[in-house]
């Protein structure tokens, strides 16, 4: 995991993020989130402290960060394959 992502993501937002905070990050909808973490397909842990549901900053690095990777290898099999029909 990035320590960078940590540090832009706490720097920003605190140690934790709120549903709304998180739909903000994640360039999506409070609803969109319930929903999704409602059906257990959601890739961050969360959990309820009073009235609001948070998830911990270092999750949230974790799976930007594990998309980041994923779009990279996405991206670099498509670079390959390309070249290859290219060549």
């Amino acid at each position: 995991m990035s320590i960078l992502t940590q540090m832009v993501l706490i720097e920003k937002f605190g140690l934790r993020v709120d549903l709304e905070r998180l739909a903000e990050i994640l360039d999506t909808t409070p609803p969109n989130l319930r929903r999704k973490i409602s059906e257990g397909t959601f890739g961050i842990p969360t959990y309820v402290d009073g009235t609001k549901r948070w998830a911990d900053v270092r999750d949230v690095a974790e799976y930007l960060d594990r998309r980041r990777e994923e779009a990279r290898r996405a991206h670099g099999a498509s670079l390959q394959a390309s070249d290859w029909h290219t060549a």
